[in-house]
């Protein structure tokens, strides 16, 4: 029994870091005797990465695999792709993180006035491009349900998903074929601790792959910054906000996307971790952070109640007054080192149970 895994993106070894949530799930599977391949819709030739064998879709071969495993899909690649191929697999496992199954006007924050996204007409077209797409996936997901199996990285996602695609009913033709299992850490935040001892170079690190996202409030971040003058900030991430909005004194901008033993050394050289954010659906890179055992600001929203009011590392942003008094939150933080590494995340307790699932299609 083989497994084929579709991504938009994936790894490469060239350095790239697109979708590293899959690979880090694939070589898991891996480990614990899933034989799989993964088509990257984005790839321009197939090749190899930790001993996992990339195709592009012109390498897909029929009768050589049995359980597909989607990742984010979108009509574009996945909805043409299986439409043309599903029955060529006896099981399909549908992933969702996000954007796939939202209304993105509505459940996602007005961009940033710089992008073309604010602009009326490209959020008209969205719109129209919204129920489309939500009125497609709804239909095929019901056609496809007795052979599929639907997993939600978060409660949050979930709940949106019986909203938009099932109409508000908690379950799904054909029986309750779902569950939620959130994104696993990366191996070096599983297995490493933060060094709250060793000296610090920053007072506040945020890190993310899109600083041009208003979801991940870069612009928070600064009004932090500027309201605490006395502080030190290291953002790193890639995009054009710094282009159209001025760099803060007190803030050092690292352009670039980093590997996770990079990202390692930076946070072991920061107090705290700032992680505000309007909207997501996990947030992994704060979860990582959380794990390392290190202090970790974020947001008073739903979904990061539902992630860290157990985590004693992790305080919410809840008021100008805490903005204001940062230093004095993290300084309160940092009297009760060492805490202990959340496990949540950890690949036992998250894609183990993916793994589960899929040997029980694989045997049944």
């Amino acid at each position: 029994m083989r497994v084929l895994v579709l991504t938009n993106g994936y790894p490469d070894p060239s350095g790239g870091k697109s979708r590293m949530f899959v690979h880090v799930r694939n070589t898991y599977y891996v480990s614990h005797g899933i034989s799989l391949d993964v088509l990257n819709f984005s790839a321009k030739h197939p090749y190899e990465i930790d001993g996992i064998q990339v195709i592009t879709e012109n390498e897909y071969k029929q009768g050589e695999y049995d359980i597909a495993v989607c990742h984010s899909c979108n009509l574009r690649h996945h909805y043409r792709f299986m439409k043309k191929h599903e029955k060529e697999f006896r099981h399909i496992f549908f992933f969702f993180h996000g954007f796939e199954i939202l209304y993105m006007n509505h459940s996602y924050p007005k961009p940033y006035p710089y992008l073309k996204e604010s602009k009326w007409l490209f959020r008209l077209s969205r719109e129209v491009y919204d129920h489309i797409k939500i009125s497609i996936w709804s239909k095929y997901y019901k056609e496809l349900a007795n052979k599929s199996h639907f997993i939600f990285v978060s409660n949050w996602i979930f709940e949106k998903f019986k909203e938009n695609i099932m109409g508000n009913k908690t379950g799904l033709p054909g029986g309750d074929r779902y569950t939620v299992i959130n994104n696993s850490v990366g191996t070096p935040f599983q297995n490493g601790k933060y060094d709250f001892l060793s000296p610090k170079k920053y007072d506040c690190i945020t890190i993310r792959s899109n600083l041009d996202g208003s979801k991940y409030s870069i612009d928070t971040v600064c009004l932090i910054a500027e309201s605490n003058p006395d502080m030190s900030f290291l953002v790193i991430g890639r995009g054009n906000y710094f282009k159209y909005n001025k760099l803060p004194d007190n803030m050092m901008l690292i352009e670039d996307i980093l590997g996770h033993e990079e990202i390692l050394s930076y946070l072991n050289q920061s107090r705290c971790a700032l992680m505000p954010t309007r909207q997501d659906t996990q947030g992994v890179m704060a979860c990582e952070m959380a794990t390392l055992g290190m202090p970790m600001i974020t947001s008073d929203i739903a979904v990061c109640h539902e992630f860290f009011d157990n985590i004693p590392n992790v305080r919410f942003l809840k008021d100008e007054q805490e903005i204001c008094g940062l230093n004095g939150l993290i300084k309160e933080m940092e009297e009760h080192f060492p805490y202990d590494k959340p496990e949540e995340w950890f690949a036992e307790n998250t894609i183990r149970k993916e793994v589960e699932l899929i040997k029980q299609e694989m045997t049944a």
